[in-house]
C-alpha cells in the first residue's frame, strides 16, 4: 500500500467535552481518506478522552504516553508521520470539511513552500469571530522587517492552523520538551525560519476559546500564568540558541522581544517589582507596536505610562485588566479617533 500522501497530527489531554468533534472534522475532510493518517496522541488524559478515543478503533492510530506537554506529545507523533505533508489539531478545535484540500492544493501550486497557515474562527460559548488576512501573505524571516510582520501573524502558525512539509520538519528536529505549552510557536517560528511560508486568507480552522484552555486564559491563576512565565523565558532562550544559525542578529531580535516583554509584564502582574520595571517593559512594548500611531494615541499611552510610575505593578496590571474586561477600550478609540494600528490577530 502506498504511503499516505498527508499525516493529521493531533495532540489532546482531557479533551473529553471536544475530542470527538474534533476527530470527526477531520474524518470528514474532502480530501481522500485514503490520501492521509490520522495520528493521535493522549498525552495522559485523566478524563473520558481515552474511553472515547477508543470508538474510533482503526480510523486513528492512537499513541498513549505519560503527560509531559504539547512538545513531548509532538515529538513523539512527528518521527512516526508518513505523509509528505504533515497537518496538526489541537484536540479541542476542529477543521472546515476543506481544510486539507486547500491546504495540500497551495503545497502543490508552489514546491518550494515550507510551511502553510490558515485563517481561523475563534469560538466560545456565546460567539464566533472571523480571524483572517484580507488576502493570502507570503511569509519570509530573511530581515527585521519580516520579523516583525510575522510577529503579528504569528496566531495564523498556531497548531490546529499550521501544516508543514515532512522535510522541513526534520529540519526543525525536536522541539524541547521544556514547552509544554508554546511547542508549535517554537516549530512553526524554526520552520519558517528555514524554509517560506502562506498564510491562505480563509478561514479553515474553528479555534476554541475555553476555561480549560492552556495558552489562552482569562481568569487571574498565579499558578497558570507563573507556568506561562516559564515557558515563554524558555522559549525565548530556545529560540535564541537556534535561530541565529539561519537568521541575521536583527531578525532574532525581532522575534523573541516581543515574547520577552510578555513573560515580564506577566510576572509583574503576578509576583509584583518595581514601578521602574513596568515603566521600562510598556514603553518597551509601545516601541514595539505603535510605529503608525497619531499624536492622540501617543499621549493616550504617554498617560499610561505615567501610571506604571504611581501604581505597584500588581495594580497597575489589575488595573488594565478590569480595562479590558470592561472594554473601555472603545472608549479609548473614540478619543483618539482610532489613532492606532490594531493587530491583525491575537493568538
Amino acid at each position: 500500500m502506498a504511503a499516505p500522501y498527508a499525516t493529521v497530527i493531533v495532540d489532546t489531554f482531557n479533551h473529553q467535552d471536544f475530542i470527538e468533534n474534533a476527530l470527526t472534522s477531520v474524518l470528514n475532510q474532502t480530501f481522500s481518506r485514503r490520501s492521509f493518517e490520522i495520528i493521535v496522541v493522549d498525552d495522559g488524559s485523566t478524563d473520558q478522552t481515552p474511553e472515547i478515543l477508543e470508538t474510533f478503533g482503526p480510523q486513528i492510530r492512537l499513541l498513549r504516553k505519560p503527560n509531559g506537554g504539547q512538545a513531548s506529545a509532538f515529538n513523539a507523533a512527528i518521527p512516526l508521520a508518513a505523509g509528505e505533508i504533515v497537518a496538526f489539531l489541537d484536540g479541542d478545535d476542529w477543521w472546515a470539511p476543506d481544510k486539507l484540500s486547500c491546504v495540500i492544493a497551495a503545497f502543490e501550486r508552489d514546491h518550494g513552500l515550507g510551511v502553510v497557515g490558515t485563517g481561523m474562527y475563534e469560538v466560545t460559548d456565546s460567539a464566533q469571530t472571523t480571524v483572517a488576512p484580507n488576502s493570502d501573505v507570503h511569509v519570509t524571516l530573511t530581515s527585521f522587517e519580516d520579523a516583525t510582520v510575522f510577529r503579528k501573524r504569528m496566531s495564523f502558525f498556531g497548531t490546529s492552523r499550521v501544516a508543514m512539509r515532512r522535510e522541513v520538519l526534520q529540519l526543525v528536529g525536536a522541539i524541547p520538551n521544556s514547552l509544554i505549552i508554546e511547542a508549535d510557536e517554537y516549530m512553526s517560528t524554526v520552520a519558517i525560519a528555514k524554509s517560506r511560508a502562506l498564510i491562505l486568507r480563509q478561514p479553515l480552522t474553528f479555534y476554541r476559546l475555553h476555561s480549560a484552555n492552556l495558552y489562552q486564559f482569562h481568569d487571574s491563576d498565579p499558578q497558570k500564568i507563573r507556568r506561562k512565565v516559564q515557558v515563554l523565558h524558555d522559549l525565548s532562550c530556545e529560540l535564541v540558541r537556534e535561530l541565529p544559525k539561519v537568521l541575521p542578529t536583527e531578525a532574532v531580535q525581532a522575534l523573541v522581544k516581543p515574547i520577552e516583554l510578555e513573560a515580564t509584564c506577566l510576572r509583574l502582574s503576578v509576583d509584583g517589582g518595581k514601578r521602574r520595571e513596568t515603566f521600562e517593559a510598556e514603553l518597551a512594548s509601545m516601541k514595539l507596536n505603535l510605529q503608525k500611531a497619531n499624536w492622540k494615541y501617543l499621549l493616550f499611552k504617554l498617560v499610561v505610562l505615567g501610571i506604571t510610575l504611581i501604581l505597584p505593578p500588581k495594580l497597575f496590571y489589575k488595573a488594565r485588566s478590569f480595562y479590558a474586561k470592561k472594554k473601555l477600550a472603545r472608549v479609548r478609540e473614540w478619543i483618539t479617533a482610532r489613532g492606532a494600528q490594531r493587530p491583525l490577530e491575537q493568538r
